[in-house]
């Protein structure tokens, strides 16, 4: 008797501890299962959040075919048709390489859809509408390059400068720099990682375009940008920006070395991202007398071509082809040829053979048809069109306007100055 009461005890402690150990196992599988349906909730949660009327992820997902486009980096689609490339490089070419200076903009009513729905800030820093406007003119035309939805004054906003698109009236900095302690108010300090989504709509449109046609980075010249920062917006003397190179000078030169410094990492930043060429607009050179030019604007417009170079070369980077467009500075071609620029922008008030002599056999040339040709009729345009290419000839030429697209061009001129071009020669 006493022997089994002591087995039965044996027993009773041995099922009590498997008790124990059965409590903890079902606790452990339970944790298990609920940390597993608690995943699974929230990823299904991330992918079906409603956003403004749609489904949109509430923590980007690398499935999202987008955000897989702008994270595979470097691994872009290869490039058919290379001409406009090849021209920038002093190669031969199948055909004259030909893209226009705001070719995705206001002419085209697909824009104007988009511009109705969306701020022009809002396009610009959202890539897919950056790429969306993009890509409307290749729709529609056989054009040899793209360029990236963007604006030169991103690079004042990064800086600390509001800068708003009014209506019928442009670009608008209602706080402009009036002395030289406003130069405080700018802050350079993670200014490139401000402007990413610049990058990130280069790199989702270099897939989105599947190879065919190169794409062109961009930026504003230190010159320009420094006016638009003083004048508070466009302006048709630059009376305020040219006073402060007088009253100013060292305050003027710390601006322009500090804009210098936030374009070379931009286009830097440009070019990492997927961009095949990029050019430097120095849109308001023409209120600059030539010795303003040479001393005001091209020692910037060299250093931004030298200091990227270097690094490309630090970073063992291919250097990419650049453009220089100097509007209304056909007076110093000689002195901007010899600079590194691979391409020289034309504007319309030069002779395409004159400058041809004053450039010499080893640069390119881009332009430069007047914008105004545009609204001829199309055979008055056409023959227009002929006669500048043959000017040009097909080596070391990229056909383009004198400045931008205005925006009430009829959008047949388009098609009938691509046509030409290609019919040309």
């Amino acid at each position: 008797m006493v022997e089994a009461c002591k087995r039965l005890h044996i027993m009773l402690i041995a099922l009590d501890r498997f008790t124990i150990v059965l409590g903890m196992f079902s606790t452990l599988v339970f944790l298990t299962l609920f940390l597993f349906f608690c995943t699974s909730s929230i990823s299904t949660l991330s992918t079906t959040i409603a956003v403004d009327g749609g489904d949109a992820p509430l923590f980007p997902s690398s499935s999202d075919p987008l955000l897989a486009a702008v994270a595979s980096g470097d691994d872009f689609p290869p490039l058919k048709n290379d001409n406009l490339l090849r021209a920038a490089r002093g190669e031969p070419v199948d055909r004259v390489p030909v893209w226009v200076m705001r070719q995705a903009g206001r002419y085209l009513p697909e824009f104007q859809e988009v511009r109705a729905k969306h701020d022009f800030f809002e396009v610009c820093r959202t890539p897919e509408l950056a790429c969306e406007v993009t890509m409307q003119p290749l729709r529609r035309f056989d054009l040899d390059a793209s360029i990236i939805f963007s604006d030169i004054l991103v690079i004042p906003q990064a800086l600390g400068i509001t800068v708003e698109m009014v209506k019928g009236v442009g670009p608008v900095l209602p706080e402009p720099l009036v002395t030289p302690a406003d130069l405080e108010r700018l802050n350079a300090t993670g200014s490139i990682e401000r402007l990413s989504y610049v990058g990130d709509a280069i790199t989702m449109m270099r897939h989105k375009l599947e190879g065919k046609v190169p794409l062109y980075g961009f930026t504003g010249a230190p010159w320009t940008l420094m006016g638009y920062m003083i004048e508070g917006g466009g302006s048709k003397t630059m009376s305020k920006a040219k006073a402060w190179l007088t009253d100013y000078p060292e305050a003027s030169h710390k601006l322009l070395n500090l804009l210098t410094d936030q374009i070379v990492d931009y286009l830097l930043m440009q070019v990492k991202a997927g961009a095949q060429i990029v050019q430097v607009f120095e849109s308001s050179a023409e209120h600059l007398s030539k010795e303003q030019y040479l001393t005001i604007a091209l020692p910037y417009l060299k250093r931004i071509r030298d200091d990227l170079h270097k690094k490309f070369a630090d970073e063992g980077i291919t250097p990419v082809p650049m453009t220089l467009f100097s509007k209304g500075a056909m007076h110093s071609l000689p002195e901007q040829a010899k600079i590194g620029y691979e391409v020289i922008g034309l504007d319309w008030t030069i002779d395409p053979e004159e400058a041809r002599k004053l450039v010499g056999p080893n640069v390119t040339l881009q332009g430069n048809l007047d914008p105004q040709d545009m609204y001829k009729t199309p055979e008055e345009l056409r023959e227009l069109v002929l006669t500048m290419v043959r000017k040009f000839g097909k080596h070391r030429y990229i056909a383009n306007l004198g400045h931008g697209i205005t925006p009430l061009t009829p959008v047949e001129s388009m098609s009938v100055l691509v046509q030409a071009v290609h019919d040309a020669l």
